[in-house]
């Protein structure tokens, strides 16, 4: 194993991260330890690692052990941050560090396109908790921010691009604006990268704050859920772990070992999706019925030279705008034809996903959708067999109604 890991490509890193060195033998995975109560050999030990508060040390099973270190070990590299802790699922990762950052009378600016549950915590919970919530345009640039901005003002949250409208924020603007504030480092600026996991380094950029569902790319398979968050400061991960630790949030290990095990293979799933689907947003763009493909990606689409400046690839999420003429009624016929596009919310995993959305999501945008809106997520199948799936769904939307 190189000693500098930094400069490994992403699939080396993830065959060889988490997991013990030439030294210690054994099986190539590392061993999976459950468990709740730890035993201590003496009272005077107890207190001693009682007190190593956000260090790694096996106090109780909430704290976790070597098989969540392993897992926070990789993402950490992946993420480019230096702490990370593992939570139980996407949304934890979003409301963890929210509870761990923000207080009463705080301000925050989030995008109005953000994923609907982090909307409704910040409408619902973090209102009742006395914190006000500010839903920006999401393509804003950095000057429109800061007259968003108020002396109260401790996070601004991102996401881009956004999972169902899939506007390209420009984060290293936004985050400029952010910790130019009178107070340096008092504004905390946070973003779910899980669309752009190591396609977009987010501290690079400016990001103090990196949550990803892992539930999605890492662990790969639509079968488990859990969350990770990452920072790059010492001051930001002990706030972040006391505020998880305080939250009694926690992973099962068994969820923990088997997202390890799926990131194993994440990189070669992400750059077969990304190629595929490139493919198929290319091909909506031939169809007639298509007003516009939402894909960043592609040359032309909305926010597409800020993708092209900030992210070094895609994932294999994507919308798709039909022309106004079209009926919302005739996309769910859409949908439904499709065999091998199942109908779900999720994405990340190794199949391909189809669901009808609307643009109502984003209250402030730039611009309005005028035709309805379906979101694909491309899996692992071959792609000639998805487009001859769309092709003949297709012919069910045209023959709609008639």
């Amino acid at each position: 194993m190189a000693k500098d890991v930094t400069q490994l490509g992403l699939r080396t890193k993830l065959s060889h991260l988490g997991r013990a060195d030439k030294t210690q033998h054994g099986f190539v995975n590392p061993p999976l330890l459950r468990g709740s109560t730890v035993l201590y050999p003496t009272v005077v030990e107890r207190k001693r690692i009682a007190g190593m508060r956000g260090q790694r040390v096996m106090s109780y099973g909430t704290a976790g052990s070597a098989t969540h270190w392993a897992l926070e070990d990789v993402i950490a590299e992946i993420e480019g941050g230096t702490h990370c802790t593992i939570v139980s699922t996407g949304l934890a990762a979003v409301t963890t560090p929210l509870l761990a950052f923000l207080k009463a009378g705080d301000h925050m600016l989030m995008p109005d396109s953000v994923y609907g549950p982090a909307r409704a915590f910040a409408e619902g919970m973090l209102t009742r908790f006395g914190v006000e919530t500010t839903f920006y345009n999401p393509v804003i640039d950095g000057p429109g921010l800061a007259k968003l901005m108020r002396p109260n003002t401790a996070v601004v949250y991102t996401e881009s691009p956004g999972s169902h409208t899939f506007e390209v924020q420009d984060v290293p603007s936004l985050a400029r604006v952010a910790h130019a504030a009178e107070a340096p480092g008092k504004i905390k600026v946070m973003m779910d990268n899980t669309w752009g996991i190591h396609h977009f380094q987010p501290f690079k950029h400016g990001v103090d704050v990196s949550i990803q569902a892992a539930t999605k790319y890492p662990a790969g398979h639509s079968d488990i859920l859990i969350g990770s968050i990452t920072v790059n400061s010492e001051a930001d991960w002990q706030t972040l772990i006391a505020g998880s630790r305080s939250l009694g949030q926690y992973a099962s290990p068994d969820d923990c070992w088997l997202t390890l095990r799926g990131l194993r293979t994440m990189g070669v799933r992400l750059a077969q999706q990304e190629q595929s689907a490139i493919e198929v947003a290319q091909w909506l763009q031939t169809r007639s019925e298509v007003a516009r493909v939402l894909h960043p990606a592609l040359p032309g689409a909305p926010g597409h030279e800020i993708w092209k400046r900030d992210f070094t690839g895609a994932c294999s999420l994507f919308g798709v705008e039909f022309q106004p003429s079209t009926s919302v009624e005739s996309t769910h016929a859409f949908v439904e034809a499709l065999a091998l596009f199942g109908i779900g919310a999720s994405w990340g995993g190794y199949e391909s996903l189809a669901l009808p959305t609307t643009g109502f999501v984003t209250r402030t945008a730039s611009h309005v959708f005028e035709g309805p809106l379906v979101r694909l997520h491309i899996g692992l199948e071959d792609v000639k067999d998805l487009i001859a799936d769309l092709e003949q769904g297709l012919a069910v939307l045209r023959g709609f109604g008639r």
